[in-house]
């Protein structure tokens, strides 16, 4: 059968599981016996020889007793589907694809020895996971283990979310320092954000090959390392490709954090977690102006606004190394079958993880062109990229811009003008509570479609965040450039601005995720 086939027969399983159907049984089944189905592992890749069995038998529903009670199989289904997802679109998953070396001869085993048989059924000596409750996947983790993996997450991300604003309270200094202009100086913080949106061309899928912790954990340490090089640096442009090479390794926790609570949390919880997660990610740089405004009004100086974060990275990179588990199922796959083969010395026993090889074809394939056909082809992506692109830029603008008003209009010191960007915090927290207020309802329109997200429940409240975003613009901007208006009216626009900033994109966000769920 061919891989196609097995894709839709797999599928019809699932919608037949998720919409109660199944097929007539030819016994009445006893109470410790379940549904088999396919696995992923054992539907991905197979020998040329297994091709063509399978050619000759379609894969069929075959009861098997178990000692637990997994009729839970809706879950199972979807786990499955999933990992086939996330298997497909791994580089070097095509068995099609030629490596490097295809077209070269075999070179000799050695020792005078011919090359041993292959293995009579490869797939026997796949590890898979045991059911749905089986406890190594991070979905049926501990309750305490997730929160502490999600707090640990949320400061690392908090962390490369604060250094990359907290340089827009130094440019004056660094400008003066290095006899340049405001512009130049701005470019600090422009680099930081340039290497926000190249570096998750590398760590995304850098995350699908070899998981989710060790890019972060490498990510971090590169990261404090060119933070606090930009510290100690003793002319401009190194200053300013530290600060490049610090937001691109900063990328990683923001690229791959959401990826990890999506590994740990369901359709039901995802959203509450990836709220909490967008609040680190947006109140991160609004936070860091009024510190660094006022360290750099103190004797400190704008270098520890560098040196402050690179202690905050080398913080989240200890936690990261010590105390974050690996939450990528394929990836826990391997560290599973790598115990199970210490332990019983069966040098057979390997996860489907372990078959991939990296072509460099594939590679290019996969993480530039793929992404490039989704952002240019679909319309639905390329909108929301667009919007969503839009509303994050103005959000680094306002690192400019309050400056201008409530230092250059209303005579504030850098510290002082620092704090009028609580009003942006405020509106973001009263945005993350109210998206967390309609969970509840989200989850029930959710149970009742068998546990199949529809993309346009998300919508509703990007409309009203869109609204709010727009009017909190023009109230800043109608009240912001006259000293005789209370410096409070603008700051309070914040409130709206915040509110439609976190909602706009928190819920495009989970709009995307939804719609391209199975892709």
């Amino acid at each position: 059968m061919k891989l196609d086939e097995v894709d839709r027969e797999l599928i019809r399983a699932e919608n037949d599981a998720l919409s109660g159907i199944s097929p007539p049984p030819a016994h009445r089944r006893a109470s410790n016996e379940i549904e088999h189905v396919a696995s992923a592992s054992s539907v991905l890749t197979t020998s040329s020889s297994e091709d063509a069995d399978l050619s000759e038998h379609r894969i069929s529903m075959a009861r098997i007793p178990t000692s637990q009670d997994l009729e839970r199989h809706p879950t199972e289904l979807s786990r499955i589907h999933t990992a086939l997802s996330q298997h497909e679109s791994t580089v070097g998953r095509d068995p099609r694809s030629k490596s490097r070396d295809s077209g070269k001869p075999l070179p000799a085993f050695g020792g005078g020895k011919p090359l041993p048989p292959q293995l009579p059924d490869r797939e026997a000596y796949v590890v898979e996971f045991d059911g749905p409750d089986d406890p190594y996947h991070p979905q049926n983790w501990p309750l305490k283990k997730k929160l502490i993996t999600a707090a640990i997450l949320g400061y690392t991300t908090v962390a490369a979310a604060f250094t990359s604003s907290i340089f827009s309270a130094a440019t004056p200094y660094v400008a003066k320092e290095f006899g340049v202009s405001t512009e130049v100086g701005i470019l600090g913080v422009s680099l930081f954000v340039l290497g926000f949106a190249t570096g998750p061309i590398f760590w995304a899928p850098l995350s699908e090959l070899k998981g989710r912790r060790l890019p972060i954990v490498v990510a971090m340490f590169g990261f404090s390392i060119f933070t606090i090089s930009c510290a100690v640096a003793k002319d401009l442009q190194t200053l300013l490709v530290c600060r490049f090479f610090a937001g691109f390794f900063g990328a990683s926790p923001l690229t791959i954090v959401g990826a990890v609570f999506s590994d740990m949390f369901n359709n039901a919880t995802r959203g509450v977690a990836i709220t909490i997660f967008s609040m680190g990610v947006f109140t991160g740089p609004l936070l860091a102006p009024f510190v660094g405004g006022f360290i750099v009004e103190s004797y400190l100086g704008w270098r520890w606004t560098m040196y402050i974060t690179s202690f905050m990275g080398f913080f989240a990179f200890t936690l990261d190394l010590f105390f974050m588990s690996e939450s990528y199922p394929p990836v826990v796959l391997v560290q599973k079958a790598a115990e199970l083969r210490r332990r019983t010395l069966n040098w057979g026993i390997h996860a489907k993880q372990e078959e991939i090889e990296v072509d460099l074809k594939e590679l290019l394939q996969k993480n530039f062109t793929r992404p490039m056909r989704l952002l240019f082809l679909e319309p639905i992506v390329t909108l929301v990229s667009i919007y969503v692109a839009f509303v994050y830029g103005l959000l680094y603008l306002f690192l400019t811009a309050y400056p201008l008003v409530f230092q250059g209009v209303h005579g504030f010191n850098a510290g002082q003008s620092g704090l009028a960007f609580l009003g942006l915090v405020i509106g973001q927290l009263i945005a993350g509570v109210t998206v967390l207020l309609t969970q509840p309802s989200y989850q029930r329109k959710l149970a009742a479609n068998n546990g199949i997200p529809i993309p346009e429940w998300r919508l509703p409240i990007i409309m009203v965040g869109g609204v709010a975003f727009t009017g909190g613009i023009f109230w800043f901007g109608w009240s912001g450039y006259r000293s005789d208006i209370h410096w409070a009216v603008p700051a309070a626009s914040g409130l709206f601005s915040g509110f439609g900033l976190l909602t706009i994109f928190l819920s495009s966000l989970n709009y995307l995720v939804d719609a391209y769920l199975m892709l």
